[in-house]
């Protein structure tokens, strides 16, 4: 996503044609689909309050909100970059430890080196 640090918001399918015309102008297409970059969210209520960032018409920055029912949202993704989180390749576990009590090479058992013979 291009969108400057804060939240992607999606909604369901049905609830961007119930808005209509109205949430078009905040609406983005992304990768994952439609939804609107916010740098604010609240969602303590019945309502989800988004803060967007806007320009006046002389390109003055300004600050938007826009609210629509919870039930409408689909998702909120955070967009943040501050710290390492999500699904990733993992590393490997570190290998058993060998031993005696383990069966590995020092171990009696794992062959000739220093064992009895059969």
């Amino acid at each position: 996503m291009n969108e400057p640090q804060g939240y992607a918001v999606y909604f369901f399918p049905q609830a961007i044609e119930a808005l209509g015309e109205a949430i078009k102008p905040f609406l983005l297409d992304g990768p994952a689909g439609l939804h609107i970059a916010c740098v604010e969210i609240d969602t303590g209520g019945a309502f989800v309050e988004m803060t967007l960032q806007g320009t006046t018409r002389e390109g003055k920055p300004m600050a938007v909100e826009l609210m629509v029912p919870s039930g409408m949202v689909r998702m909120i993704v955070s967009t943040q970059s501050e710290g390492v989180f999500g699904f990733g390749l993992r590393q490997p576990p570190p290998a058993a430890p060998t031993g005696p009590d383990q069966g590995g090479a020092g171990s009696p058992t794992a062959g000739s080196a220093g064992g009895e013979s059969p």
